[in-house]
Order: structure tokens, then C-alpha cells, then sequence
């Protein structure tokens, strides 16, 4: 056995690193990465670059910036519409907080009737109230003034349809008159009556949610839907200037400048009446589907016109008035009766 064996530190390797350094070796300072660490400090000064002799550091990789968010052209429009049904909404609450308090500084805190609006000098007054923002609630206001708009294009059509009746009557187109008597009569009567047998009901209806008066908006309004359709056809002896009229009209072998106008005339009342049927179609399948969406039924509106016809004091005052009178007679008879047949002895 060799000294070596006996003596590991007898090594001259091991001997002349312990004298370079000056301290005893010793596991507590031993540092196993200390010579790789003096080869990598030795190698980078070694290459002419930065001296010293720190450990090398390594830059942190340099990422390109993530590009600017911007908006699409669609959140764009979405937030552009977004504020105008906002600025629209605290428009209609500003609206409906000022007349609120009109109406409660107003004496008797009651409503004046404004509708038609006609002028103070004039010896009769409005008959109604109507105010949509006040009176409808806010997600039926739109419709509301739809079919508002409708009734006053209805009404524009009748003197349309007066003007063209005239038209064909100065021309020689109408010999008997029938078309202008019966577009004057149109004119007179269902302008007033349109607003009181379909609009009066539908706006109740939206008011106060009665099925009732849904009901009979639906009904006449149909019957308004007929009306319009006949006289967009213009059948001769109907009142209507319609598109049967206008191309006899057309089709006059006889005719001058003066009724190719008139027949120009009549062709747009029949284009108004058209479009008239068609809206009165699309208002009446709309307001359809909100009704039925609400779950009312005809149930419901017979429900409710009991009611109210037995809450109603004139019914009331009536009914028992004439529950008086059969009574009061019935016994009158039956005394009449006993005076005429005497004592019997």
C-alpha cells in the first residue's frame, strides 16, 4: 500500500492548492462551482469585451408592442345609438316630470280637454284629452303615435279623394255626380268617426290595458282595412277614386290633356289608398301580437265589460228605475184588476 492510499491530501496536487489559497480546505468552504465560475470570468475577459469579474448576465429579450386596440365600425354605431336612446330617454323623463308638475300646480288638478286643437275665438272648444306622453306608457308611446300618424294620413286621404271626386266631375268624366256626392259624404262623416270608433278605443286601450276596447279597435279597424281596399280597387258607384277609375279615365277615347290629368290625379288616390291598406294591415297584425302577447282573450273582455257596465251608476240608476216602473205597474194592473171585477153576494 502506497503512502497515497493512507493519505489522500498527501497528494502534491492537492497540497499546493491548499497552499495557494492560504486557508485549510474544509467541506464548510467548499464551493464546487467557484472553478467554473473563474473559467467563465477568464473566458469573457479573455475575448477583449467588458471587463470584470462578475458572472455574465443576459439581456432580457426584446418583445414588439401589441398594436392599438381600436373600435370597429359596428361598436362604433352601437355606442353612438346607445347614447341617443339615453339622451332620448332623459328627454322623455325631463318631458313627463314638467307636466306632472303642471298638472299638479293646474287647479283642481284636473285635465283640459286639447284635442282637435283649435283656436280660443271659436264658439265651441276641444272634446277630448289626448296626450301620448302623459297618458301611454313608455314602451307603447311608439305605437301609439304610428297609428295616430295613421288616422291623419286617413284623413288627408279623404280630401284627396274629394279633390280627385271633384276633379272627375268639373271634367265630365263623372256624368251622375255619384263619385263626388259619395266622396263628400266620406269626407263629412268618417274623418270624425275613424277617430272616434278606432283611434279613441286603441288609445283607452293602451291607456288603461282594457281588453275591451282592444276588442273593438280590432273589429272596426278591420272594417276600416275593407274600406281601404275597396276603394283602392275604385269600383264605379263606390265613392272611391281608385285604379279601375283611373284607367277608364286613361282609356277615354275622347280625352284631352285636361283628363289625362285628372286621370293622373285619380291614379294617386288610388296609390294613397294602397299604401293606406297596407299600413292598416301592418298596424293591425302589430297591435295583434302585443295583445296576444299579453295573454287577454275575448274571456277577459266580456270579464271586464260586465264589470264595468255594472259599476257604472248610470246603469245602475237605470236598471233600477226601470225594476221600479215593472213593479209599480204590475200592481197597478192586479188593483185594476180587482176594482173591475167587484163584490160578489
Amino acid at each position: 500500500m502506497s503512502a497515497f492510499d493512507e493519505n489522500p491530501f498527501a497528494d502534491p496536487s492537492v497540497q499546493a492548492a491548499t497552499a495557494s489559497t492560504g486557508k485549510t480546505a474544509s467541506l464548510d468552504n467548499y464551493d464546487p462551482f467557484g472553478k467554473q465560475q473563474e473559467t467563465t470570468t477568464s473566458g469573457g475577459g479573455g475575448g477583449g469585451g467588458v471587463g470584470g469579474s462578475g458572472p455574465a448576465v443576459m439581456s432580457p429579450t426584446q418583445e414588439a408592442p401589441p398594436p392599438a386596440y381600436q373600435q370597429t365600425a359596428q361598436q362604433t354605431a352601437t355606442t353612438a345609438d346607445f347614447q341617443r336612446r339615453q339622451e332620448e330617454l332623459e328627454r322623455k323623463a325631463a318631458e313627463l316630470a314638467r307636466r306632472e308638475e303642471e298638472l299638479k300646480n293646474s287647479p283642481y288638478n284636473a285635465r283640459v280637454n286639447n284635442w282637435p286643437p283649435l283656436p280660443s275665438f271659436l264658439p265651441f272648444q276641444p272634446c277630448f284629452y289626448q296626450d301620448i306622453n302623459v297618458d301611454i306608457p313608455v314602451e307603447f308611446q311608439e305605437m301609439v303615435k304610428r297609428l295616430y300618424y295613421l288616422w291623419l294620413f286617413h284623413a288627408v286621404l279623404m280630401l284627396g279623394n274629394l279633390f280627385a271626386g271633384t276633379c272627375l266631375l268639373f271634367s265630365g268624366n263623372d256624368a251622375n255626380g255619384s263619385t263626388f256626392g259619395l266622396s263628400l259624404v266620406y269626407c263629412v262623416f268618417f274623418i270624425p268617426l275613424s277617430y272616434l270608433c278606432w283611434f279613441r278605443p286603441a288609445y283607452k286601450a293602451f291607456r288603461s290595458d282594457s281588453s275591451f276596447n282592444f276588442m273593438v279597435f280590432f273589429f272596426i279597424f278591420f272594417c276600416q282595412f275593407i274600406y281601404s281596399c275597396l276603394m283602392a280597387l275604385g269600383i264605379y258607384g263606390t265613392g272611391g277614386c281608385g285604379l279601375i277609375l283611373a284607367i277608364v279615365t286613361f282609356q277615354n277615347k275622347d280625352a284631352t290633356g285636361g283628363d289625362y290629368f285628372v286621370g293622373f290625379i285619380v291614379l294617386l288616390a288610388a296609390i294613397g289608398f294602397i299604401v293606406a291598406a297596407l299600413a292598416d294591415f301592418f298596424m293591425l297584425t302589430k297591435i295583434h301580437g302585443l295583445y296576444r302577447a299579453t295573454g287577454a282573450s275575448i274571456a277577459k273582455a266580456q270579464q271586464e265589460f260586465t264589470t264595468n257596465v255594472l259599476s257604472n251608476e248610470g246603469v245602475r240608476q237605470a236598471a233600477a228605475q226601470a225594476a221600479t216602473a215593472g213593479v209599480r205597474s204590475t200592481f197597478g194592473g192586479q188593483n185594476q184588476q180587482q176594482q173591475n171585477q167587484g163584490p160578489r153576494y
